[in-house]
């Protein structure tokens, strides 16, 4: 269907679309209209992806004179497939309306390992091995050995990709991975580097949050994306997180030896070179003199991770005289290594801000503030000096060097915390040294400066109002959507108690009580009786988890689960929990029906759906807290305290909560779905906590579904299925009307025509 809002005709791929994604298009035009950042907050399942790529889309058609280019942001590897195979379908829909004028160019851009069409490179088991297997064959000095010698290896689909040069590109069209690697494969081209080259011509990228957000990445992959972009980042409740952990390091005592282990092997090298090829290095030498870290425009394959602070704070200077000779600076890096060695050495927790432990630095090993600060630049320059292709094993000096490199250049919104022991496991010496970095606005804030649009948008972003302060920005649009439902099909409630009163709860002192895990075994034993097919159980940790399920096992309450339905479970190993959720999906199809125990912080959690009848309940076991005596989350809520004014307590609750949403939203994947939520814990009866939850859920939780016991859950599930397997009218034909058609649209804009 095709329909106007206001002086954009958007062109939409389905006969019917939902009020909610009509609204959702108008808000958002109206912030691409006022050149500004967004906030939207829209339930799972309302078909939100698909508004988006709409409406921007068809934006950029009505204003060809200023095309806009969309920066898609996804979490992981399989939304992004999602997003370009809906994009596929409307972009065919645009032609066959508009014709070849509507034609565009759209990709996904992932790592070598997700794109790398070479059978020896690509049977590597990890991505830094791939990435230096690449290397290996296309680095600039490996090729130019190969054409005097024709025995080295290279890499055919890389030397096809440059010899076509300036012919080597795509033709309009959208393309998945999977269509990148076979057009790949039938052009003979590298499908990787070929990506990396058209991104800057595309009208439509879809990739990871770490290619704009993690400055080491984004220097290299958008640094060439014009100001008229439209940024999205989907999904992007946690996105606070994602920018923390981008500016994060963490040294172990693993990591230093590694470091002393690469040293030693670069010290060879120099003197290998020194012997063999002494100009290499006095040529390096004369360029850091003359002020350029950097080799100006770098041959493909010799491309590096960019440095790890943010553009902005990176000096436009030379390289300081004292690591500008090879072996100075790996004398310098060797002293740093000794000194970390020395600071991991402790029986105490050590916290520190930045400029303390520069000048510490400083007073026991003689590096300053500057040097620090170019370690990184200086390694990169040093490692291609050297000619290093095996990447992947100097992985331990470039943490070292990142670390430097950012404590050198902030002083701000980062603390140093050193644990000797992880405080769960107090008997084994783990020491590590983290340079944590506590203010989400930092890694985000380029892309605000940089973009004219940046789009925030997620199923649970409750309470909106909170991630403004977080990012430091002001949005000009930002709106919380309801779902518009013709049957209530989703059934929260919140069990305060089990069929003996006693509260459940997994507060500290309450959640080993045998009472509270006796009536947690009993709550799901009675639900496994009554609730048909699929039922998922989040747990607040894997710690949590372990120990409920030996309690049940004890007590018989597993044995007597099992007789009604599979139970699976996951764990930390990826391996195994995807074949556990395969499992857990042909029990639910073969109609045996199952129980999967996750885990609220875990993988499961956060990408993967339980749709229809693999996910009828959910039942969320308690709070899902942080750990709350984590030293990196007490600085952090110290620091939000003193410069945004967030309390602790706001805060935590709302983290706790977002993560509760995202996992009972699992459930819901489309309107014609219907499932319930049960959050078991008293805590949830109080207003500040309940409060946090998305709208989308509060608006169907009853005041009488509040403060439930075992027995009465029972009784409110059994009244919802039975309810649930009548048949509705999906369009909502007597009262509001849930599915739009092209003509009620015109109605509507008709009708707002004459009120204005």
């Amino acid at each position: 269907m095709k329909f106007q809002i206001e002086d954009v005709t958007v062109y939409f791929p389905y006969d019917h679309i939902y009020p909610e994604q009509y609204s959702y298009m108008i808000e958002l035009k109206r912030a691409l209209d006022a050149k500004g950042h967004c906030l939207l907050e829209m339930p799972t399942g309302t078909g939100k992806t698909i508004a988006l790529l709409s409406l921007i889309t068809s934006y950029t058609l009505s204003k060809p004179s200023n095309p806009v280019k969309l920066l898609y942001c996804t979490r992981t590897v399989h939304e992004m497939e999602k997003t370009l195979a809906e994009l596929k379908l409307l972009h065919k829909y645009q032609l066959d309306n508009i014709g070849p004028s509507a034609r565009m160019l759209a990709l996904g851009l992932s790592s070598r390992k997700n794109l790398c069409i070479n059978p020896d490179v690509v049977s590597a088991e990890n991505r830094d091995s791939v990435d230096a297997g690449c290397r290996k064959l296309t680095a600039s000095w490996v090729r130019a050995l190969a054409i005097e010698n024709p025995n080295i290896p290279t890499c055919s689909f890389f030397e096809n990709y440059e010899k076509a040069g300036s012919d080597a590109v795509l033709p309009p069209g959208v393309y998945t991975l999977q269509d990148l690697r076979m057009f790949g494969k039938e052009k003979g081209w590298c499908p990787y580097f070929l990506a990396r080259h058209m991104v800057q011509f595309a009208n439509v990228v879809v990739y990871s949050y770490q290619y704009l957000l993690d400055p080491k990445v984004a220097g290299i992959i958008s640094k060439e994306m014009q100001r008229e972009s439209v940024v999205v980042f989907d999904e992007a409740h946690n996105i606070d997180n994602v920018c923390i952990e981008a500016l994060s390091v963490s040294v172990r005592k693993q990591t230093l030896e590694g470091a002393t282990r690469n040293l030693n092997k670069m010290a060879q090298e120099i003197d290998r070179f020194k012997a063999t090829d002494a100009g290499r290095l006095r040529a390096e030498y004369n360029r850091l003199v003359e002020g350029l870290a950097q080799r100006g425009n770098l041959p493909l394959g010799d491309t590096w991770l960019a440095n790890p602070a943010l553009p902005d704070d990176i000096l436009k200077e030379a390289v300081p005289g004292n690591i500008r000779r090879a072996e100075h600076f790996l004398s310098v890096l060797r002293r740093l290594v000794q000194y970390l060695k020395g600071r991991l050495d402790t029986d105490n927790v050590e916290k520190e801000g930045p400029l303390t432990f520069v000048n510490a630095v400083n007073s026991h090993v003689g590096i300053d503030q500057k040097m620090l600060k170019f370690c990184y630049d200086r390694l990169h320059s040093l490692m291609l000096t050297l000619e290093i292709t095996d990447t992947d094993e100097f992985l331990h000096i470039q943490t070292i060097c990142d670390f430097a490199t950012l404590v050198g250049t902030y002083t701000r919104g980062f603390s140093i915390i050193i644990e000797p022991y992880d405080e769960r496991m107090p008997h084994i010496p783990d020491p590590v040294l983290q340079l944590s970095c506590h203010d989400a606005s930092l890694a985000i804030k380029p892309v605000f400066d940089r973009f004219q649009s940046v789009v925030i948008t997620s199923g649970t972003l409750s309470p909106i109002d909170l991630y403004p302060r977080l990012l430091n920005f002001n949005p000009v649009v930002s709106r919380s959507f309801t779902m518009s439902l013709t049957r209530d099909c989703i059934c929260p409630m919140v069990l305060t108690r089990g069929s003996d009163q006693l509260p459940v709860s997994t507060k500290f002192d309450l959640r080993s009580d045998p009472g509270v895990e006796r009536n947690y075994g009993r709550l799901l034993l009675e639900m496994v009786s009554v609730v048909p097919d699929g039922i998922v159980c989040f747990f607040v940790s894997y710690s949590y988890m372990d120990a409920i399920v030996n309690s049940w096992n004890e007590t018989g309450i597993l044995k007597e689960i099992m007789q009604r339905k599979l139970v699976f479970i996951e764990t930390q190993d990826v391996v195994e929990t995807t074949l556990a959720l395969d499992n857990y999906r042909k029990a639910c199809d073969c109609g045996r029906g199952a129980v999967f125990f996750s885990v609220a912080r875990g993988k499961v959690a956060e990408g993967i759906d339980f749709d229809r009848h693999y996910g009828r309940l959910v039942i969320m076991f308690g709070v899902p807290f942080q750990y709350t005596l984590s030293r990196i989350l007490l600085a952090r809520l110290e620091y939000l305290r003193e410069t945004f004014q967030i309390k602790e307590g706001d805060f935590l609750t709302f983290d706790a909560l977002r993560q509760a949403a995202q996992c009972v939203g699992r459930v819901i994947r489309s309107k014609a779905d219907y499932g319930m939520m049960i959050f078991a814990d008293k805590r949830y009866t109080r207003h500040d906590k309940r409060s946090k939850l998305p709208g989308w859920i509060l608006s169907h939780l009853r005041d009488a579904h509040l403060n439930l016991s075992t027995d009465m859950a029972v009784h409110i599930a059994r009244e919802f299925l039975r309810k649930m397997a009548q048949p509705y009218d999906k369009t909502g034909g007597g009262g509001k009307k849930t599915l739009l058609s092209q003509q009620d649209l015109e109605k509507m804009n008709g009708s707002e025509g004459i009120m204005f």
